[in-house]
């Protein structure tokens, strides 16, 4: 395992991270107590330090099962856990982004976790009704408090990132350093305003469903149904005929480099620019096992063409508009071939 600094910090986190919205068997599909253990020490006995989590995950259980498997050695792992999503159905403040949710969530995660502070704490989703300066100098408060070290924001728009980064830098408040989303083969359409907002601004892209819920194992490659557990698969989004051909390519490289479609779709990740930290998770500690597989090579270039080839997406206006060479030419001048460039925030 190596590891990367997470974004505009010198915080050190795996460069693969264990996602924990398994752990625990309360929605029905996710590992019991004893399995879950396994994957934790699968992870970190590679080296593994960096643990995902959330306060709505398997109603509370997946952090509590987390707190107790750091327990006795707290220092030496980067614990991330997430607040916004409802905790109660009949309280109108137990969601969203604002401050009481936010002060009475991390104080609850604080307690599953039996920890003194969070090292990463996420804002799970924007909830476009709470005003960025009550989110950023909330969070700003918690990192002052010693309860949260840094902050990261999770599911929300370009344009809502970028102004809260620019807002709390203005103000001298904390910024985020990380940006959780879902990004694979199959997902691309972040690279459009999200990735180049992530390179511009030194954060640490954290791609969640790095598998596309399983489709790019290529498990359904054979007319298979999706099984209950696997319910994001179902969707017609996730086992389209264009998630399905991908899903093919995938695989064509793994046979050719003799390793599985699901380490080739991590991989893919890996190596993308800047810093991009695949979120790993399982039922299974040998899914983890397989995963913890694509630290021990490579993608050759020619395959990395043929994946790109193969799952690339329109970016749409005005980008496609900007990369046409007559474009180009009109806008950075008719030398601009010759221009070595220490910079391009060309997605």
């Amino acid at each position: 395992m190596n590891y990367r600094l997470l974004g505009a910090s010198g915080l050190r986190v795996s460069e693969l991270c264990l996602g924990t919205m398994t752990f625990g068997e309360e929605w029905g599909w996710g590992a019991n107590k004893e399995e879950s253990r396994k994957i934790f020490d699968l992870y970190t006995d590679r080296g593994g330090n960096f643990l995902d989590t959330a306060n709505r995950y398997t109603d509370g259980t997946s952090e509590k099962y987390v707190g107790e498997f750091i327990k006795g050695s707290r220092e030496q792992f980067v614990v991330a856990t997430k607040y916004t999503l409802f905790t109660d159905p009949d309280d109108p403040n137990a969601a969203g982004n604002h401050r009481k949710n936010m002060m009475q969530a991390v104080n609850a995660s604080l307690r599953r976790l039996e920890t003194e502070y969070i090292d990463l704490y996420w804002v799970h989703a924007w909830d476009f009704l709470t005003p960025a300066e009550e989110v950023m100098r909330g969070l700003d408060d918690l990192v002052r408090s010693g309860k949260v070290l840094y902050i990261g924001v999770s599911d929300t728009p370009a344009w809502v990132v970028s102004r809260a980064n620019m807002l709390a830098e203005l103000r001298g408040w904390s910024r985020f350093v990380g940006l959780q989303i879902e990004y694979s083969l199959a997902e691309r359409t972040v690279e459009r305003e999200l990735i180049p907002m992530a390179r511009t601004l030194d954060l640490a892209v954290a791609a969640w469903a790095p598998l596309a819920a399983g489709v790019l194992s290529a498990k359904y490659l054979d007319g298979r149904k999706p099984e209950e557990a696997s319910r994001l698969a179902a969707e017609s989004d996730r086992l389209s005929e264009r998630n399905l051909a991908i899903a093919r390519v995938v695989k064509s490289v793994a046979d050719e480099i003799d390793v599985t479609p699901s380490q080739v779709a991590v991989n893919w990740l890996r190596q993308q620019p800047g810093v991009v930290i695949p979120i790993i998770g399982a039922r299974r500690a040998w899914q983890v096992e397989e995963n913890l597989g694509a630290l021990e090579f490579e993608i050759p270039e020619a395959q990395m063409v043929r994946l790109e080839e193969g799952s690339r997406i329109p970016l749409g206006f005005p980008h496609d508009f900007l990369m046409k060479e007559n474009i180009r030419e009109m806008v950075r001048g008719p030398k601009h071939p010759k221009i070595r460039a220490h910079r391009d925030y060309t997605a």
